[in-house]
């Protein structure tokens, strides 16, 4: 079967996320008809994550291509690039604030993000409920998207956008995400000028960072007057069970918690005492590198799907790029399959240089060197770990 051309194609993007988001704004903004699916039941189902921020060289890139960049930057947080350093005994080394104009990577919570990308849409674009199965049919297509309700899509370029446990990325690639040794535990704190003031002066308005070699912690602000801390240790992916733990456990936990971080400040350590609710886990996995597929016209992947990696500064950012510069493919090419090889012959080595140079480097996350934990994260400042440990 001969590749379509784009402007009659059928384009599924499996994902809404901010890339998959992306790539449907810019896609109906060059006038291509695109759906997008979802597994989440509606767009309030569950919490989005923390903040994550969005560099001028890449998110914002793909923002401008969307035609949202000024909307962003009236939502963002220019504040929230402020960055402190701390040694386990609180004592502060470095400290890094942006000037009065810096927007080189602004912060932004992450359910703004999407409601800014959702907003932008045509009515009806997300297709909520649809938790896809698999990907079926042949290589040239038209491709069966079969979902877990039992309905099927036929389709003739699937993307798929849906992270770490990406069920489209079998179609081209057996790899699978390992686990890096390194696992974070989440915590919440509300409120904080009102209810933690110790805790929202020690963090400031951006990000606070300390390390020992072994365990680190990073809490970052978020709008609406909450931080989100990461405990994070290098620990096997099962340690809570391992300790005879579970993990909604709490009290348990958090004893076990203060016993590794023992040596630790009194200060430091109330960002393990004083949280609201229950710690959640987010183990950090990455995908083998470099992780590249055979040409297939009718799937690819962007985002974590195709590059997953360690959470220091460039899950969200290249997941949008990468979005972008699909959606620009598509429009300018003359075939479906034209423009998939044209989008991977510039991500793939992008993304393959990238996770190179961060192989292994969710221990940069315990050095007492700050590691530039750049979006995320979920990514991702952890955010990214988000998509690392689940969907």
């Amino acid at each position: 079967m001969s590749s379509v051309a784009p402007t009659h194609a059928r384009i599924s993007v499996i994902g809404a996320g901010p890339g998959g988001l992306t790539c449907a704004r810019i896609l109906q903004r060059r006038g291509l008809a695109v759906t997008v699916h979802d597994r989440d039941a509606g767009p309030e189902v569950r919490n989005q994550g923390g903040t994550l921020d969005l560099h001028a060289d890449n998110g914002q890139i793909a923002l401008r291509e969307a035609g949202l960049l000024e909307e962003f930057f009236q939502l963002a947080r220019p504040e929230g690039q402020e960055m402190r350093q701390l040694d386990p005994a609180g004592a502060l080394l470095s400290h890094q604030l942006p000037k009065a104009d810096e927007l080189f990577k602004p912060e932004i919570d992450r359910g703004r993000l999407r409601d800014l990308l959702l907003d932008s849409l045509q009515p009806g674009t997300v297709q909520w409920g649809h938790a896809l199965e698999s990907v079926d049919g042949p290589a040239d297509g038209p491709r069966q998207l079969r979902f877990a309700d039992g309905s099927t899509v036929e389709t003739d370029l699937v993307i798929g956008a849906d992270g770490a446990s990406s069920r489209v990325r079998p179609a081209v690639s057996p790899a699978v995400p390992q686990y890096s040794g390194v696992s974070f535990l989440e915590a919440w704190f509300n409120d904080v000028e009102n209810s933690h003031p110790e805790i929202a002066e020690l963090v400031g308005q951006g990000g606070a960072h300390a390390a020992d070699g072994e365990r680190g912690m990073f809490a970052q602000r978020n709008g609406g007057n909450h931080i989100r801390v990461y405990l994070i240790q290098r620990v096997p992916v099962d340690w809570i069970s391992r300790s005879g733990l579970a993990a909604d456990d709490t009290d348990a936990v958090r004893a076990l918690l203060l016993e590794r971080y023992a040596h630790w400040s009194p200060r430091l350590r109330r960002l393990i005492t004083d949280n609201e609710g229950r710690y959640i886990q987010r183990p950090i996995f990455a995908l083998p590198v470099p992780h590249t597929w055979e040409h297939n016209p009718t799937v690819t992947l962007l985002g974590d799907a195709a590059h997953l990696m360690p959470p220091l500064g460039v899950g969200v950012n290249l997941a949008m790029l990468d979005a972008a510069e699909l959606a620009v493919a598509l429009a300018e090419s003359a075939t479906v399959a034209d423009a998939v090889r044209a989008y991977e012959r510039t991500m793939l080595p992008r993304s393959a240089e990238n996770a190179k140079i961060l192989e292994g480097g969710a221990e940069f996350l315990l050095s007492v060197e700050l590691p530039d934990l750049g979006d995320d994260e979920g990514d991702d400042k952890g955010d990214d770990a988000v998509r690392h440990a689940g969907r």
